[in-house]
This record gives structure tokens, sequence and C-alpha cells, in this order.
């Protein structure tokens, strides 16, 4: 039976969680700690009084940031290592993980924390993480760490709270991230079954759900004020210290995409969160509950990478259906070897260095049979705003296995260009042969997922913006993430890609789930073998549309036109 103190300076919080406690079986005792002007002292002297053997702690914040009290919290760890304590929980933050356009997204925790990092939030929540490991995780105390996804509540010190308490608030324009929210409620159960199942390590909690940041501001009633980055970053510089706006790096959080993995959560505490993101916010405004708009907000199921159809559809009945009929005028072979349902890997051939290959396949598929891929995309994509919106929307996610798995063990269609950014940036002169194949993870992550390899090659894409010749500068990498300054006949003077007739051509898919197991994935030979042949029927099939094209801006190339449809 365990004697329990929770340490939690938010009065709603710190209520809730000794509620939840106070109902378990297995809590024989539980109460709040002193209040804060006790100190860490007074606090260790209820711990020998009522000889409490497990301890809920949530650090206090600093006044001027979102960051915790770290000398606080460290004479605080000392009064846990000097008692009899048996276990601490340390409610710490996901915030510990940097926010930049390279997050994944559902960030798992097995990914490590930046030990050097720019941004002081999530450098001050790593080293709490580490102090609390270096003076009890000795053996004797059992430590556990609950990062948690922001949790809003009334009063509260923190970003998020005061985010959406807010009647107005600066965000970035062309970002809309997504973002999860946790309710009070949620973690007094995950501290309950932190308890109960007494298992010690790091564990993410947070929702299944995510809202993106304009729906939640919208539920919240708060209005968005949109004040470029380049601006706010000067100003929240001279009025941060002042105490007249917060920190640029508190805003960082609502500036890119943000989510973490709870899989661990339940696998190992055995809870799920009964609380979307919606939900818990409405918590923080009941007032909003009864609106129409706030029932629609709640009852939409949002993607965690920001997919919207609504938007690809909207698109496509305008943009994308002009950009297909009339300025490349594509033209479609070999869709009859599309799969209509399941996973698959769609891998393709990527020119032109903007995504707008990548665009128009999911255009196309979308509108003839309504499947919407998702392409693993480079995260320089993700940097700019405006451009961050566009890709997410349209489905866009970072490349990394992570990534891949989550979405083809969901049934989902998986787009991969396998030469990476270094092909999308290949020069004109040889943008028809294709280069290395990297690591070959594409492979890898199809053997894994029993998933069939669906090639794909577009002949025509590469003339939109030919690159005749590349600078490769260290400070343009810095500043764009990109490899290299393309210079075209029009870009970057004029940006506009060139009106050239396009041809697509889908291969028939290659079922390599009935020919290896998943474990062929750590078999290099097979994976190389495998990679080598999607290689050779891409590079045929480009070689063969090639020999039939007599021209870049008209003219027809299949046996059967099958036309734009």
């Amino acid at each position: 039976m365990a004697r329990v103190i929770v340490a939690d300076e938010r009065d709603h919080v710190a209520e809730t969680i000794t509620s939840v406690l106070g109902e378990s079986s297995l809590v024989e005792f539980c109460s709040r700690a002193p209040a804060p002007a006790a100190g860490p002292k007074g606090l260790g002297a209820v711990i020998e009084d009522e000889s409490i053997d497990t301890v809920a702690y949530s650090p206090r914040l600093l006044a001027k940031c979102a960051m915790p009290d770290l000398a606080r919290a460290e004479a605080f760890f000392r009064c846990c290592a000097a008692s009899e304590i048996k276990s601490l929980i340390l409610l710490s933050s996901a915030q510990a993980w940097d926010c930049t356009h390279y997050n994944p997204g559902l960030i798992s925790e097995s990914r490590t924390l930046p030990v050097k990092t720019k941004n002081p939030v999530a450098a001050c929540w790593g080293q709490l993480e580490r102090a609390a490991r270096a003076m009890l995780d000795n053996g004797r105390i059992k430590l556990t760490i609950l990062r948690l996804a922001p949790m809003p509540v009334r009063g509260g010190a923190d970003q998020f709270s005061r985010l959406f308490a807010a009647r107005i608030a600066p965000t970035f324009p062309g970002h809309d991230p997504s973002i999860q929210l946790l309710s009070p409620a949620d973690l007094a159960l995950a501290v309950r079954c932190a308890i109960e199942r007494g298992v010690g390590g790091t564990f993410n909690v947070a929702p299944d759900s995510v809202i993106p940041l304009k729906e939640a501001l919208r539920l919240a009633g708060t209005t968005p004020v949109r004040v470029p980055y380049l601006l706010q970053r000067p100003l929240r510089g001279v009025l941060a210290p002042v105490g007249l706006a917060r920190p640029i790096d508190e805003v960082e959080y609502i500036r890119y995409s943000f989510t973490v993995s709870n899989a661990k959560m339940k696998r190992k505490l055995g809870f799920a969160p009964t609380r979307s993101s919606p939900e818990a916010l409405l918590e923080l405004k009941p007032e909003r509950l009864g609106s129409r708009q706030a029932g629609k907000i709640v009852a939409r199921d949002y993607d965690h990478f920001g997919m919207d159809k609504d938007y690809i559809d909207a698109f496509s009945r305008t943009l994308f259906t002009f950009l297909e009929r009339y300025y490349w005028r594509i033209e479609v072979d070999g869709f009859q070897n599309v799969p209509r349902q399941g996973r698959a890997m769609l891998v393709g051939v990527h020119r032109g260095f903007m995504p707008w290959d990548g665009v128009m396949a999911l255009h196309l598929m979308a509108r003839r049979i309504g499947r919407y891929p998702r392409f693993l995309v480079h995260p320089g994509l993700l940097r700019f705003p405006f451009l961050f919106n566009f890709i997410r929307r349209l489905g866009g996610v970072i490349a990394c296995r992570e990534n891949a798995d989550y979405l083809l063990e969901r049934d989902e269609m998986l787009g991969m260009f396998p030469e990476g950014v270094r092909g999308a940036f290949s020069l004109y002169r040889a943008a028809y042969r294709l280069g290395k194949f990297g690591r070959d993870e594409f492979v890898k992550m199809a053997l894994r997922n029993r998933a069939p390899i669906v090639p794909f090659v577009t002949v025509g894409s590469a003339e939109v913006f030919p690159i005749l010749k590349k600078f490769e500068w260290k400070w343009w990498k810095r500043l764009t993430d990109w490899p290299c300054l393309p210079i075209t006949p029009t870009f970057p003077l004029l940006p506009l890609p060139l009106p050239s007739k396009w041809h697509t051509q889908f291969l028939k898919p290659i079922h390599i789930e009935d020919r290896y197991p998943p474990e062929a994935a750590g078999d290099a030979r097979i994976v190389r073998a495998i990679s080598q042949e999607v290689r050779e029927l891409l590079q045929e099939s480009i070689d063969g549309m090639l020999a039939r094209r007599r021209s870049i801006f008209h003219g027809s190339i299949f046996k059967h036109n099958s036309g734009t449809g």
C-alpha cells in the first residue's frame, strides 16, 4: 500500500491527482504537499512525519518564462534523496524536446533528448530530468518520469494556459501546427497507473488526438494576431526582459508541429487517455462547451500529421485541375496498377526541386480512385511559412522510419523518392539518369510492413525548373536546408514553373511481401537486390518514355492515350 504526497503548486491539478489517487485500492494515504512557502525542508518534515513512501512532484515554473526552477527542484531532489521514500514520480514536460521543423511528430521516448539546443526551454526541462536521474536513480528510489503534453489549466503559469486564457494571442502567419492538449484528469489517472503498476522509467503522457492551433484558438475564443517570426523575434527580445512579452523560445512550440507518442504509456502503464485534445481545452473554457462551433471542432477527427482531405479536394477542383489539364497537360498510363486499398510503398523519381510531381501524383489518385497517399518529405520543405501549411495539409510527413511504420501499419499508401534531396537537385543534363538510392530505406520499410512496392515515373517534371547551374554555399544550406542554390531559366528571379508536357506511368506492383518475410529487412543482400530491381525498372521506363518523346512541350508518348480523364 502506497503512502503518497502530491507536490504541485497548481491547486486544480494537485486536487485532481489527490482525489484520483484516493480512489485507488493500492493507495493507503494521499495528501497534498505543504504550501510553497514551507520550502523543501517543510516537505521533508511531512515525508518523515507521515511515513511517506511515494512523491508525485511537479516543479515550480519561473515567473518570466515557462521553465522549471532548477535550483528549487534540485533542493527538492536532495531532500528526497535524504529521506526514506521509495518512489518519485516527476511530472516533466514534452517540451524537453526542442521544437523545430525537424520534429518528426509523434516523438517516442527512445529518441534522445538534445544535450545541446538553442532553445532554453527544452534545455531546462532536459537538465531537470538529468538532475533527477543523477540524484535519485540510485537503485533505492524508483524514478518515474512522466513527460506531459501541454496541459492548459486555469491560472497556470505555463505558455499554453496563458495562450488559451487570453483574448488575443500573437501567432505566426503560415504556421498552423498540430498540437496535443492533456486533461488534468488524464494526468491524474496516469500518475495512479504509475503507482499501481510500480514501473519506473520515462513515459510520454499525451492524448491520442490532436487539434490544429487555429482550431484550438477558435475553440478557446482567442483571437490570433499573426505577426511574422522575423518581426516577433526582435520585439520579444526587447520586451521579454522587462516583462512585457514572453520569450520567443516559448512561442516556438506553436510555430511547428509538436506531438509525442503515447504507445509506451499504453503498453507498460496500461493507461490510455480518456479525453481528446479539444475536450481538454474545453475544461479550461467550459463556457464554450455549448456553442455549435465547439461541437463541430470536438467531433472532428484531426490527422496527427496535419493532412486535410477537404483542403486537398478544394485544390483538386481548382488549381490542381488547371495544372493537370491545361498547364502541364498530364497524361497517365498504368493507373490500373495502383492498389485501390491496403498498404503500399509508392516509389518514384523526383525532379525539378519543387515537389510538384508528388503533388500532382496525390491529386491524380485522390480524384480518380479516392486514395490520398502520404509522401515522406525533407524537413527543409517545412521550414518556411505557408509552405509549411501547404505541405502538411497535403499529407507531407517528415521522412523517418517511425513515421513510415506508423502510416503503413494503418494501411496507408506511402510515397517516397529514394534518391532523396540530391535527386531533386540534379542538373538538367543528368535529370533522367537515376542516381544512388542511399540506404535503400524504402525497401526496408516495405519489408518490415509487408507492403508491395508500386514504382512510378514522370517525364516532363524535370523541365518545370531545369537546373542549369548549382552554387553550394554553406551559409545558404544553413539558411534554407537546401543542398545548393539552383539556377534555372526562371528561378530564382521569377520562380514560375515552365509549362512542359508531362507523362506519368505507374508500373506493376512488386509484391515483395509474397517473396520475403519481414525479417528480410535486416538482410543487406536481399535489400540491395530489391532496390536494384526497382531502380532498373524505373530507369527502363524512363528510357522508353524519353525514346518516344518528340517534344518537351507537346505530343503524346503513350500508345493508348489515357488523357487526363
